[in-house]
């Protein structure tokens, strides 16, 4: 049976690639995901990871999985579509921004400026894969009891996790309580701040059946590029001609 096990961990050839992709001059970059439909078991290990890593308040998912239903009855089954932003080369939400507070980096990742997003959410109306929410500055802890002489209430519980600052775009951002990115509109973001210091996005490691790969795309021996070149890939909604940097594997 040993025989039959891969040589490395899938999540160990990435991270070499992800050391080469980072010794290249930052323009050279074109970050890119592969998503293996056959290998997601819709365990939502990647929705969880992705909420604790960017410290996301209710409301906001970056990285929803999608489930269908297939088949006919009774021969019925259920897939499961990880749909994290889709990070276009012709992204259709950087026009829509009348204040280009949303705008693609030189590695191809789409992002929001949290500084310049006035709230208008037409970038959520411009998206055709609904990969973009809204923050209104909703609390878990909200409805938390805080009374004498409880050793755990509102407060400690806010100040354990949601007032703990995100290190998105690797800043700290200050409370929720009137500031940015609450009003603002929010995405993924390919885990930009993890990348800077050489870990891959919280989704691609936290996933049990290795279905998400990450990497750059244009060099020809990362993972990521191997995937890519699959007779099985594709990408949602092809017809648009927004050029996603997010395949998927049939």
């Amino acid at each position: 049976m040993a025989k039959d096990l891969p040589v490395e961990d899938p999540l160990v050839r990435m991270q070499r690639d992800l050391k080469r992709a980072l010794k290249k001059k930052p323009e050279d970059i074109k970050w890119g995901m592969v998503i293996d439909i056959a290998k997601c078991i819709g365990c939502h290990a990647c929705t969880i990871a992705c909420v604790a890593e960017n410290k996301l308040p209710p409301g906001v998912v970056y990285r929803v999985v999608l489930e269908e239903e297939t088949g006919h009855y009774p021969s019925i089954g259920r897939r499961f579509v990880p749909r994290p932003c889709l990070h276009c080369q012709n992204p259709p939400c950087t026009k829509a921004c009348p204040v280009t507070a949303t705008w693609k980096t030189e590695q191809g990742a789409v992002i929001v400026d949290y500084n310049k997003c006035i709230g208008c959410r037409y970038c959520l109306v411009a998206c055709p894969y609904a990969a973009r929410t809204a923050d209104f500055g909703e609390w878990y802890t909200a409805e938390t009891a805080e009374l004498p002489g409880k050793l755990y209430g509102q407060k400690a519980a806010a100040n354990g996790y949601e007032a703990h600052p995100s290190a998105e775009y690797g800043q700290k951002w200050p409370d929720r309580n009137h500031s940015s990115p609450v009003g603002n509109a929010r995405k993924c973001h390919f885990c930009l701040h993890r990348l800077k210091v050489g870990m891959l996005p919280a989704c691609t490691t936290s996933c049990i059946g290795r279905a998400t790969i990450f990497g750059d795309r244009t060099d020809p021996h990362s993972l990521v590029y191997e995937m890519i070149g699959s007779p099985r890939v594709y990408v949602l909604k092809e017809e648009l001609g927004t050029r996603p940097s997010v395949y998927y594997l049939k």
